[in-house]
């Protein structure tokens, strides 16, 4: 029969070794988990940027092509507005512009 070691002996010459393999090991893990995450991170905070620029350049876009459209049913034959309509479609442009502005400015400082 064999001789009988009792568990807590095991214990006090196993557990030094385990600390100094597993430190290492575990520590690893979590440095390399850690950085995973923060790229992971990164990455998603880029493509939010993205979508938001891609939005703010899509605003833009179709505000520029309502304020052209206004412009071309002007041009093309419409009929000539008041002076005072005139000042009006001029006003509602330049806010046109303005927001454009604001909607293309506002995505490049996300």
């Amino acid at each position: 029969m064999p001789p009988v070691i009792p568990p807590f002996l095991v214990g006090l010459i196993v557990s030094p070794l385990a600390k100094r393999l597993l430190k290492p090991l575990v520590r690893g893990v979590v440095k390399t988990s850690v950085g995973i995450v923060l790229e992971v991170k990164q990455a998603a905070h880029e493509a939010g940027e993205n979508i938001h620029d891609l939005a703010a350049e899509v605003a833009a876009d179709m505000v520029a092509a309502q304020s052209s459209g206004d412009g071309h049913r002007a041009a093309d034959g419409a009929a000539p507005s008041a002076e005072k309509g005139e000042a009006v479609d001029r006003g509602d442009d330049e806010a046109r512009g303005q927001r454009a502005r604001a909607v293309a400015t506002a995505g490049k400082a996300h």
